[in-house]
């Protein structure tokens, strides 16, 4: 079955609403960029994404919780998107480096208290604010993922010592060496690299933010996204520790589990939603589709959503 056929996508999608406004937070290697939709006025639902993804993949979600007075700021991590790289020398460490992005929008706006959607990554770096700050947390949404990823440790010590020789390879490419694509090339790279996750409109929405034209080679495009994500493993998370942050969550939760989605140990998927569910309030519930459900067919969740952000 193809992730158009499961995900109800027989037809086509329609064009993403675009009804939305771009923000831009200062860092001090730059900016975090975002979108923001709805009013202004209203603190909005904070979303984060997945791993070499961006914002655009709420592109189809945020309006419909928009039209229903929902207010999202729907950010781009660092190294993804239109946020800036971070500085030459520095490593990704993909879960811990979201929390500190996470803290620094929270500190930038003066949020005393916040609320939380996130897919894959984006759930996994919700689910570490909400253990670490769990006074500051109301709730948390998590699309298709229970707790930060974890690793054996005999495949970490032959993947980490890769991860960081190939950092100096990445850092060291000059602007010409970069990959260039047509949009055609583009979509396909996009598209096959998710392995079925994403539909063709799914993969070109995620472009408008994920590739930018190139100068120096016309009807050519390159990635936005730091070649320095691919290899950001090198944080990783054992069982024990998993299992100890998920006992300190306090807040509501939301857990969606995309069937098939992606193939986590659903044994470990099992325990932490158990553990969370001793001290925290926890909704569960299981929708057919793939990891990237909430871009390919967001009308299948967001009554979830919605229903448990006005509970």
């Amino acid at each position: 079955m193809t992730s158009e056929q499961l995900n109800g996508h027989v037809k086509e999608m329609p064009v993403p609403d675009v009804h939305y406004e771009e923000v831009k937070i200062p860092v001090p290697w730059g900016h975090i960029s975002g979108k923001w939709w709805g009013p202004k006025a209203k603190q909005p639902i904070i979303t984060l994404h997945g791993w070499q993804d961006n914002s655009g993949t709420f592109d189809t979600l945020a309006p419909l919780l928009r039209d229903r007075g929902i207010s999202l700021l729907c950010i781009d991590l660092p190294g993804h998107g239109f946020s800036s790289h971070l500085p030459p020398g520095q490593f990704y460490y993909l879960f811990w480096d979201g929390v500190h992005f996470l803290r620094r929008i929270v500190k930038f706006f003066n949020y005393q208290k916040i609320t939380l959607l996130g897919h894959s990554l984006g759930g996994g770096i919700s689910f570490l604010y909400a253990a670490i700050y769990p006074e500051e947390v109301d709730r948390y949404i998590s699309i298709d993922i229970a707790s930060p990823s974890v690793f054996p440790v005999e495949f970490l010590k032959e993947l980490q010592p890769k991860h960081i020789d190939t950092i100096f390879k990445y850092e060291n490419l000059k602007p010409h060496q970069q990959p260039r694509y047509d949009y055609e090339e583009m979509v396909d790279l996009v598209f096959s690299a998710h392995k079925g996750s994403l539909t063709r409109e799914s993969a070109q929405i995620m472009l408008r933010r994920g590739m930018v034209p190139d100068s120096s080679k016309p009807n050519c495009y390159t990635l936005t996204r730091d070649p320095r994500l691919k290899v950001s493993l090198l944080a990783s998370f054992s069982k024990d520790q998993v299992l100890e942050y998920a006992s300190r969550i306090r807040c509501k939760v939301l857990n969606i589990r995309a069937i098939p989605g992606y193939p986590f140990d659903s044994q470990l998927y099992e325990q932490v939603l158990n553990c969370i569910a001793n001290n925290a309030e926890l909704t569960r519930v299981e929708v057919l589709g793939t990891h990237h459900l909430h871009l390919n067919d967001p009308e299948s969740i967001v009554d979830h959503v919605y229903n448990f952000l006005t509970a």
